[in-house]
């Protein structure tokens, strides 16, 4: 497997003359009319208020002036500790899983009576109460699944929240499997994007906190739309990635799967936040990496994806000439 890495890694300035060109070629992202099918879910709205209006859904980048940023798979790699990327082990949604009943008593080791007790309907999908998570924690006498059901807890309710103090069915799929090596990674991303889309589609609903007593959020808007390159420190001093992954098959961006649809995002738009010069991305067609599992046609468009990641390519991360170019910035615009 690495061995099959190393052979697909790509000079710097041979992605940067495929991206122009393809781009040029293929023209910009969204087909007319385009809408996102993924807005429509629970998220904890506050945990993105400050930033919500800047997200741009379309890229899946924040975008303030001319400053471009979004958080990337190598960068969620190095916060979670993994060592890297391996793409035969990136977690999909499998064609066929196992029921929740089944998932939640490995996970659990509790007997199907309590499990059948457990389980509860929110909306469209099964889930667990936290509270009754909580309590099996107190009481497990196996000291390894109170961890597991912990842990758990943590991926329901802060990693990949949906319905309020409950643990959804999508959630406990991903954790069931982490202990057959499967990284989390790009499922996370992509849940991280999601969310992001749905505090921007709930536009005029969100509503300000309070945050520092000095910085009102009048104050706060004006600092975020007012950013200027050199006010943004593009690398983050932890952060050193050998190479950059930026395309998977026959997409032109990376396409990610998270726990309840899929979406896509073109690492190529923020090369700055590796001192990388900045050159014009590919991006036709991104639109089309975003489904939800429960659309029709789904299970087909998660092979082809998962397919894709077994043909990834990654470009050397290399610091060299000004950070953007005429042409990146007339595009943009």
């Amino acid at each position: 497997m690495e061995k099959g890495f190393l052979d697909k890694v790509e000079d710097n300035v041979a992605v940067r003359t495929w991206s122009e060109a393809t781009q040029r070629e293929k023209g910009n992202s969204l087909a007319e009319g385009y809408v996102s099918e993924l807005w429509n879910f629970t998220v904890d709205k506050r945990l993105f208020r400050a930033l919500a209006q800047f997200w741009n859904a379309a890229y899946s980048c924040f975008t303030f002036e001319k400053v471009d940023l979004v958080p990337t798979i190598e960068e969620y790699t190095a916060l979670l500790r993994c060592l890297k990327i391996e793409v035969d082990r990136a977690y999909s949604r499998p064609v066929s899983v196992p029921t929740f009943f089944k998932k939640l008593m490995n996970i659990t080791g509790m007997s199907k009576r309590w499990v059948a007790a457990q389980i509860k309907h929110k909306r469209d999908s099964k889930c667990i109460l936290w509270k009754n998570l909580k309590d099996l924690i107190l009481v497990h006498p196996d000291k390894k699944k109170k961890v597991d059901v912990f842990a758990l807890s943590i991926y329901g309710l802060v990693v990949f929240p949906k319905a309020l103090e409950h643990v959804d069915e999508a959630a406990t799929d991903l954790f069931d499997r982490l202990d057959k090596r499967v990284t989390p990674v790009p499922a996370i991303l992509a849940e991280t994007f999601r969310s992001l889309n749905s505090c921007r589609r709930a536009g005029e609903e969100i509503i300000a906190t309070s945050r520092r007593d000095d910085i009102s959020e009048k104050k706060w808007m004006v600092i975020l739309q007012n950013l200027q390159e050199e006010d943004v420190e593009w690398r983050a001093p932890w952060l050193l990635p050998d190479m950059i992954l930026y395309r998977c098959g026959d997409f032109d961006w990376v396409p990610l799967l998270g726990i309840w649809g899929a979406i896509g995002y073109a690492l190529l738009l923020v090369l700055r936040q590796y001192r990388s010069r900045q050159f014009i991305p590919t991006t036709r067609g991104l639109d089309e990496c975003e489904f939800s599992y429960k659309g029709n046609g789904s299970k087909k468009k998660i092979r082809e994806i998962f397919n894709a990641w077994n043909q990834t390519r990654w470009m050397k991360s290399l610091a060299a000439g000004p950070m953007t170019t005429p042409e990146y910035n007339e595009w943009w615009v």
